[in-house]
């Protein structure tokens, strides 16, 4: 495997455990407004801003990213279903993400921490035996599958909740109670 692999730092475990809070505002519940909606697409993007410095596509790697994204997606789908959701006395939905959708964020965040930490630390010769036998080309690559991986759980966490909120919106204002 090319490219040398570096220790977490400090800014490493403060963005990691920043996308792992996240859950925080989605178990108290949040209103589905768009700002509320794509803060967690900007956090990721973000990270990968900071992150992304190439996109490997030699080997294996684009057969890498697709896992991550399909990992993902699965881990994402399944926080947006198991999160619940009511309308609001002027109609907005309302969204709140129960033990078992605040547990999925968090498996699928803070596994990516677990395994930089791991890929940085006793995993080394692991992942490099791994990555050569199955053509992954560089840690670039495994950079690019673990945000990827992370895009893909908000962007279909977000899709999920925002199709539930629509259907529950669509039903117009919740009556009022006297």
């Amino acid at each position: 495997m090319n490219g040398k692999l570096r220790g977490m730092t400090t800014t490493d475990y403060l963005i990691s455990a920043a996308l792992v809070l996240l859950v925080i505002p989605q178990v108290r519940g949040t209103r589905q407004t768009l700002h509320n909606a794509l803060l967690p697409v900007a956090a990721v993007a973000a990270a990968a801003a900071y992150y992304l410095k190439s996109f490997p596509t030699q080997g294996h790697d684009v057969r890498l990213y697709v896992i991550g994204v399909v990992a993902g997606g699965a881990l994402g789908v399944a926080c947006g279903a198991t999160t619940r959701l009511s309308r609001a006395a002027d109609g907005v939905a309302f969204a709140k993400a129960g033990a078992l959708a605040a547990a999925l964020w968090i498996v699928g965040m803070a596994s990516r921490t677990g395994f930089e930490y791991w890929a940085t630390h006793s995993g080394t010769h692991t992942i490099a035996r791994f990555s050569r036998d199955n053509l992954i080309t560089s840690s670039a690559a495994w950079t690019t599958g673990l945000l990827l991986m992370a895009l893909a759980q908000v962007l279909c966490r977000l899709t999920v909740v925002r199709v539930k909120a629509r259907r529950i919106s669509a039903t117009g204002p919740a009556p009022v109670l006297a």
